[in-house]
C-alpha cells in the first residue's frame, strides 16, 4: 500500500519545511514539493499537522516473558505506536531474565509478528554471566545491560571485579542502571528509623538521592574512560550528574552518551503529595532544581536522548505502603505528548524534539536508516494535530496495566497517525489489525 501524506509540515534535522512525502515498499521513497504519482495509492491530508520522525525508545520494559500479568509485547507495543514510538529497545530483567545468548533469541522469537513497532533486546549482565555477554554479536541487540544499584528484578551487579572485566572484555554498548547500593541501603536504614514501615511516599528521592546517583555514575564513567567503552547512561536525575557530564563533553569524550526520561522531565518531588506511588520511579524524581538542570542540559547538549522507561505493574501492586510498593509506571503512550505540551510552555523548541527522541538514538545506537524523514529511510513517521486535545484517563490507556501517572491531565495535541515501515499501524485512535514491526539491527 502507498501513502501520500500532503502538505505535512516536517520536523526534522533542526528545519521546518512544508512538503508532501511518499510511503512505499516499506521506505519514504519521495519527498518533495507536490508529489504526482500514476496508481493506486492512499492520500492523507496533512495540512495543520506536524510530521516528525518516530521516537526510538532506547528503555522501554515490556515484561514479557514471565511477567504478562502486568504487561506483554503486543499490548505495550500498542500503546507504544498509539504515542508515536516506532521502534524500542527492550530490557533483560523479565522471567526468565534474558542473561543468555539463548533466552535472547526465544525473546526475538516472541516478538515476532506480534509487536506493532520496531523492537530489540538488550542482554543483562549478572556476577556470573561474562562468558555469555562476549559471545553476543553486537549487530543483533542494541547492548548489554548492568545495573549497578538494585531495581525492579534485582539484577546488581556489586562484584568491582566482574564489572572492570565488563567494561574492558565485553563488545558491546553497556547501558548503565547506576545508583549507590550502599548508599540506598544505609539511607533506607535511616528512613525505617525515623517513619517505621509506613513512611510518605515523598521520601523516595530522600533513599535514592543525588549521591546516590552521582556515586555510581562517576564511578561508570572511570570504568569507561580506562578502557574506552562504548558507555550509555540511562535516565539521568540530577544536577550533579549533569555537571559531571559536561566536564566530559568540553573534554570531547565521545564514548559516553546519556539519556534522561520524559517523567523527569515533567515531575518535581512537589507532585508526590498528589501523585503518591504513581510517581515512584527509579532512581527518584527529584527536585525543580534537578529537573531543570536536565531540561538546559538538554538544550546545551550534553544530554544526548530523551525515553521513557515505561514499566508497567498492576494497579493492585501499586496500591501498597511504601516499601511493597514496585518502582516504575507506563509511559510510551503519552511521553511526546508530554514533551509537546513542554514545547507549547516554552520549555523547548519544536525543531529540537526529533533530535532527542529520533535522531540521536538510531545515531548513537547504529541504526541504519532509521530516525530521519529522509528518502530512502525506513517509513517510520509520527503526524501530529497540534490544534487538538487528547484527555487522558486510565480506560482509555492501551496499556494493559490500564492505569497512567497522567489520568485525568488534558494534553493540547494529538497524536493522528503512526507509520511503521510504511504501514499505517494506528489512524487517528485505531490501531490497525496487524503488528508491522521488525527485529532491530545495529551497525558496530
Amino acid at each position: 500500500m502507498k501513502y501520500i501524506l500532503r502538505n505535512a509540515n516536517v520536523i526534522n534535522e533542526g528545519k521546518s519545511f512544508f512538503a508532501d512525502i511518499l510511503l512505499n515498499n516499506s521506505i519514504i521513497e519521495r519527498i518533495d514539493n507536490s508529489i504526482n504519482i500514476v496508481g493506486n495509492y492512499n492520500e492523507i491530508i496533512c495540512e495543520g499537522l506536524y510530521l516528525l520522525p518516530g521516537l526510538i525508545d532506547d528503555q522501554v520494559h515490556f515484561r514479557e516473558p514471565g511477567l504478562t500479568h502486568k504487561a506483554e509485547i503486543y499490548t505495550e507495543s500498542m500503546a507504544a505506536v498509539a504515542g508515536g514510538i516506532t521502534s524500542y529497545m527492550e530490557m533483560p530483567n523479565t522471567k526468565p531474565q534474558t542473561v543468555t545468548v539463548e533466552l535472547l533469541e526465544e525473546k526475538y522469537q516472541l516478538a515476532k509478528g506480534r509487536s506493532f513497532a520496531n523492537y530489540s533486546f538488550y542482554i543483562g549482565a549478572t556476577n556470573d554471566n561474562l562468558d555469555e555477554l562476549k559471545k553476543v554479536d553486537p549487530k543483533t541487540v542494541p547492548g548489554a545491560k548492568v545495573f549497578m544499584g538494585s531495581s525492579t528484578g534485582n539484577m546488581l551487579v556489586d562484584d568491582n571485579e566482574i564489572l572492570e572485566k565488563i567494561f574492558s572484555q565485553v563488545p558491546l554498548l553497556i547501558a548503565i542502571h547506576a545508583e549507590d547500593e550502599s548508599i540506598i541501603k544505609r539511607n533506607t536504614k535511616i528512613i525505617r528509623e525515623k517513619y517505621g514501615d509506613n513512611p510518605p511516599f515523598s521520601i523516595h528521592p530522600l533513599i535514592r538521592t543525588d549521591e546516590a546517583c552521582f556515586e555510581c555514575t562517576s564511578k561508570a564513567v572511570n570504568l569507561a574512560k580506562k578502557y574506552n567503552t562504548r558507555l550509555h547512561i540511562l535516565h539521568l536525575t540530577t544536577a550533579l550528574e549533569v555537571e559531571l557530564l559536561s566536564k566530559l563533553k568540553n573534554e570531547n569524550f565521545s564514548n559516553i552518551t546519556s539519556e534522561v526520561c520524559t517523567q523527569h522531565l515533567w515531575f518535581t518531588d512537589k507532585d508526590y503529595e498528589k501523585k503518591q506511588q504513581f510517581i515512584k520511579w527509579n532512581p527518584a524524581i527529584k527536585t525543580e532544581s534537578d529537573r531543570n538542570a536536565l531540561r538546559e542540559a538538554l538544550k546545551n547538549n550534553i544530554i544526548d536522548v530523551i525515553a521513557t522507561d515505561h514499566a508497567p505493574h498492576t494497579l493492585e501492586e501499586k496500591n501498597n505502603s511504601y516499601y511493597s510498593c514496585p518502582s516504575g509506571g507506563p509511559m510510551v503512550q503519552h511521553s511526546l505528548l508530554v514533551l509537546l505540551e513542554m514545547v507549547r510552555d516554552g520549555v523547548f523548541d519544536l525543531i529540537d524534539i526529533p533530535k532527542w527522541t529520533a535522531h540521536n538514538p538510531a545515531k548513537y545506537f547504529g541504526l541504519k536508516n532509521r530516525g530521519f524523514v529522509r528518502e530512502g529511510f525506513a517509513g517510520d513517521i509520527v503526524v501530529v494535530d497540534p490544534n487538538d486535545i487528547t484527555k487522558v484517563t486510565n480506560s482509555n490507556t492501551l496499556y494493559k496495566c490500564k492505569w497512567s501517572p497522567f489520568d485525568n491531565l488534558t494534553f493540547n495535541s494529538k497524536i493522528k497517525y503512526t507509520f511503521v515501515n510504511s504501514n499505517l499501524v494506528y489512524n487517528d485512535g485505531e490501531i490497525m489489525d496487524e503488528a508491522k514491526g521488525e527485529r532491530l539491527f545495529f551497525n558496530t
